[in-house]
């Protein structure tokens, strides 16, 4: 996995421990089937939830959260495919979600970085899709 890619696109940086985290996500990710968004703990290496195999990103992200629920503040939020919508950001800013990493490649890319610094989350481009069948 190439990390050096990796591009930082809203207005506040990740921190050490949140980089660390996004690149066990991005492992994670790279071995879940399909249209996923997996949350991942703010300092364990593990998940705390996995929405996988949804046609809507914004159900895959509503099912990692739910299932996360009280370990979602501070969290990790990583998609294996681009946000076709802010939805799943503003979603995620609910939970209290820290930091998104996704591939990006969206034309509404800005949309979704908007979105995650109205929130004060950090997000992430990969510019790497995780997705497969």
């Amino acid at each position: 996995m190439n990390f050096k890619n990796w591009k930082v696109v809203t207005k506040k940086k990740p921190t050490a421990k949140q980089m660390e985290q996004m690149r066990i996500a991005w492992k994670f990710i790279a071995r879940i089937k399909s249209n996923t968004i997996i949350i991942v703990d703010k300092d364990l290496p593990m998940t705390r939830g996995i929405g996988c195999g949804q046609t809507s990103r914004i159900r895959a992200a509503k099912i990692a959260l739910e299932q996360s629920e009280k370990y979602t503040n501070g969290a990790i939020l990583a998609s294996d495919a681009f946000f076709p919508f802010d939805d799943s950001v503003k979603f995620a800013a609910k939970y209290k979600i820290a930091a998104i990493i996704q591939p990006g490649g969206s034309i509404n890319d800005k949309l979704s970085i908007e979105a995650a610094d109205k929130a004060g989350m950090v997000m992430v481009l990969t510019g790497e899709r995780k997705f497969w069948h």
